[in-house]
C-alpha cells in the first residue's frame, strides 16, 4: 500500500471518529431538543392545532415538590383546618390537565437545580450544575458557555412585547430563578468572587447578566433574596451590619440597576421590607427590584411578619402581578417556592409542608387577580427529593408529623411516618422520635426525621414530577410523560411566542406544526432584512413518516466526506 494511501486511511479513521464526536455533541444540543418537542407536540394536536391562545403566561415552581411533598403537605393543610387531612385537596390539584415530566440531566440520573431549570425554562436538556446552556456546556468551563446559550421563556415573552416578572424566596440570582436570564458555566457563579480568576474577563457573572444583559436588564418585577451579591465588598448589609457585600470588582448593582432604570425614563423603585413593598403605588410603578435578604429569604415558619420584616410569597406575588397586569400585551410571570428544597435538605419536613402551603397561598392569589380564560397556569417542580411517606398501622387522621401506630418489629423502636432516604437523620442506634406520646412535638418545626444512609445534607430525587395546567390549550398539551424540557415548549405554544410565533398569525389560528423549528434569533435577523432565515436541520422522520428537514446536515456532511476520502484511498 502506498504511503498516501495509508495517510488517507488514517485520515478517514480519525475524520470517522472526529466526526461521530461532533454528532454527538449535536445531538445534546439545543436543535435535538427542539425537535423533539416538535414531535411531542405532532402527537398530542395532530397535524393542526387546536384554537386558543393565552395571553398571559404564569410559571409556579415548588424547588423539591416531589409527589410524597404533595400528598403530605395536603394532609397537613386538612389537619390544621380541624379535620383528618387525606381528603383534602391543594388548589392546583384540581387543575384539569395533568401530566409526568422526567427530570434527568444530560449526564446526570438524578437531576440537579440549575440544569432541571435549564429544561424547565429554556426547552433544552443541560449539564450538570450549568444554566441556560444547552449540551455544549461544561461545569466551569467558561469558553464553552460562548455557542450553547439558550433562550427561555422570558427572552420569547419579552420578544412579544410582554411584561415579565421574577419572584422567589431565594437569591434571585440562584439555580432556579437564574435559568430564566443568565448563560454561566457555573451556578455557583452568582458573584464576581465565585468567578476564577482566569475567567472574570471573559465570563460575567449571573448577577452582572440580570442587570447588564438581554433579557435580565429588561426585567419589570424582581423579587427575592441574595443583596450580598449585588453588594461590594466591605459594604455593611441594611439589614445584618456584621454581613458586608461579596463583590470584589467594587461595583453596587443595586445602584447601578436605579441608574440605568431613571436613565431610561422609567419610574423604578429599590425595597427590602414588608412596609416598603406595600406603599408601592403600582400605578406609576413601572420597574421593581425588591431584595429582602441578605442571602436566602427566611422559611415562612420564620418569617418575621411584622412591617420591617419580610413579605410572604403570595404578597410578593400580588404586588408583582399589580404591575405586570398593566401591559394589554400580557406577561410572564414566574413564582418559585425554593425553600422547599432547602428544608427538604435538612431533613425537616415540617418546613417543607410548611413551604407547600405557602406556594398554594400565592397560587390562589393568582387565581384570584387574573382573567383564567386567558391565562395558562402551569404548577410543577424541578425535581423530587428522598422523602418516602408509609406505615403498617396508621389510621385515618394520624399526624402526618407523627408516628406510626406500631412500632418496628425488628428493633421494637418507633418510626416516622415521613422517612427520608439519606441526610442528616441518620444515627447509630437510629433516631427515636420523640413525638410517639407528645402530639404538640410532633409539630415542633425543628425535627430532624430519620434517614436510612449518612449524609450531611440529603439528596434530590430521581423520579418523575407532576405538571398541574390550567388555562388555554392546558389539556391537550399537558398529558402523558414528557420530558421536562416539553413544558416550555407548550406554554409557548400555548401563547404564541418564541418557535411558536406564527400559530396565531395564521388566520383563525390555523397552523400545522412545522417539520422545522426556527431558531427565534435567525428569525429575527431575517426580518431585520441582514440575511435569510436559517432553518434548524432535522435528522429525524415526523410523525407520519414525512421527511422533516431534507437540506444537508453535518449528518450527511460527514458521511459523504467520509466516503470521498475512503473511495481516494482504495482508487
Amino acid at each position: 500500500m502506498q504511503l498516501s494511501n495509508i495517510f488517507l486511511w488514517l485520515a478517514a479513521f480519525f475524520g470517522v471518529f472526529y466526526c461521530r464526536c461532533v454528532l454527538c455533541a449535536t445531538y445534546l444540543g439545543k436543535q435535538h431538543w427542539y425537535e423533539e418537542a416538535e414531535k411531542t407536540l405532532r402527537k398530542k394536536l395532530g397535524p393542526r392545532s387546536e384554537l386558543g391562545r393565552a395571553r398571559n403566561l404564569v410559571l409556579i415552581v415548588g424547588d423539591g415538590l416531589s409527589l410524597t411533598t404533595l400528598t403530605a403537605a395536603r394532609i397537613l393543610k386538612g389537619q390544621r383546618l380541624g379535620q383528618p387531612g387525606e381528603d383534602t385537596l391543594l388548589a392546583w390539584e384540581a387543575f384539569p390537565a395533568l401530566a409526568l415530566a422526567k427530570t434527568y440531566n444530560l449526564d446526570a440520573q438524578v437531576g440537579e437545580s440549575s440544569a432541571c431549570a435549564t429544561a424547565l425554562l429554556c426547552g433544552v436538556k443541560a449539564n450538570f450544575e450549568t444554566v441556560g446552556l444547552d449540551g455544549g456546556g461544561r461545569f466551569e468551563d467558561c469558553f464553552s458557555s460562548y455557542n450553547s446559550r439558550v433562550e427561555s421563556l422570558l427572552s420569547w415573552a419579552q420578544q412579544e412585547g410582554k411584561s415579565t416578572g421574577i419572584v422567589t424566596n431565594t437569591r434571585v440570582t440562584h439555580a432556579t430563578p437564574a435559568a430564566l436570564f443568565a448563560h454561566s458555566p457555573s451556578r455557583y457563579w452568582e458573584d464576581d468572587s465565585k468567578v476564577p480568576p482566569n475567567a472574570r474577563k471573559s465570563c460575567k457573572d449571573i448577577a452582572r447578566q440580570l442587570i447588564e444583559d438581554e433579557p435580565g436588564k429588561h426585567v419589570n418585577v424582581l423579587l427575592g433574596g441574595g443583596r450580598r451579591h449585588w453588594m461590594p465588598k466591605m459594604m455593611k448589609d441594611v439589614e445584618q451590619p456584621n454581613e458586608e457585600g461579596r463583590r470584589q470588582d467594587g461595583r453596587n448593582l443595586i445602584e447601578e440597576w436605579l441608574r440605568d432604570k431613571k436613565r431610561k425614563g422609567s419610574h423604578a423603585e429599590y425595597v427590602y421590607t414588608r412596609a416598603q413593598l406595600h406603599r408601592i403605588n403600582p400605578v406609576s410603578t413601572q420597574n421593581l427590584l425588591g431584595l429582602f435578604a441578605y442571602s436566602h429569604m427566611d422559611f415562612d415558619a420564620d418569617r418575621d411578619t411584622g412591617p420591617d420584616g419580610d413579605p410572604s410569597l403570595a404578597e410578593m406575588t400580588i404586588a408583582a402581578l399589580s404591575i405586570l397586569q398593566k401591559n394589554t400585551r400580557g406577561f410572564f410571570l414566574f413564582v418559585e417556592g425554593g425553600r422547599i428544597d432547602h428544608a427538604h435538605h435538612y431533613n425537616n419536613p415540617y418546613r417543607a409542608l410548611d413551604e407547600t402551603l405557602a406556594l398554594e397561598a400565592a397560587l390562589l392569589a393568582v387565581l384570584s387577580l387574573v382573567d383564567q380564560t386567558e391565562t395558562l397556569i402551569v404548577v410543577t417542580s424541578d425535581h423530587s427529593h428522598v422523602m418516602t411517606m408509609g406505615g403498617l398501622s396508621t389510621p385515618r387522621g394520624n399526624s402526618i408529623l407523627g408516628t406510626d401506630r406500631k412500632a418496628s418489629d425488628v428493633d421494637g423502636l418507633p418510626y416516622t411516618t415521613l422517612l427520608y432516604g439519606n441526610g442528616p437523620g441518620y444515627a447509630i442506634p437510629r433516631l427515636i422520635p420523640n413525638n410517639v406520646a407528645n402530639v404538640t412535638a410532633a409539630h415542633d418545626k425543628n425535627t430532624v426525621h430519620g434517614s436510612a444512609a449518612p449524609r450531611h445534607w440529603s439528596t434530590h430525587g430521581g423520579e418523575d414530577v407532576p405538571v398541574y395546567a390550567s388555562g388555554p390549550l392546558a389539556t391537550a398539551l399537558f398529558t402523558a410523560t414528557v420530558d421536562q424540557s416539553f413544558i416550555p415548549h407548550a406554554m409557548a405554544y400555548s401563547a404564541c411566542i418564541g418557535p411558536y410565533k406564527q400559530r396565531c398569525e395564521q388566520s383563525n389560528f390555523s397552523y400545522t406544526i412545522p417539520n422545522c423549528i426556527q431558531d427565534p434569533r435567525r428569525e429575527r435577523t431575517r426580518q431585520r432584512g441582514t440575511g435569510a432565515g436559517v432553518v434548524l436541520a432535522s435528522s429525524v422522520m415526523s410523525d407520519d413518516n414525512t421527511p422533516s428537514c431534507t437540506h444537508i446536515t453535518l449528518s450527511n456532511f460527514c458521511t459523504i466526506s467520509m466516503v470521498c476520502i475512503l473511495w481516494f484511498a482504495v482508487t
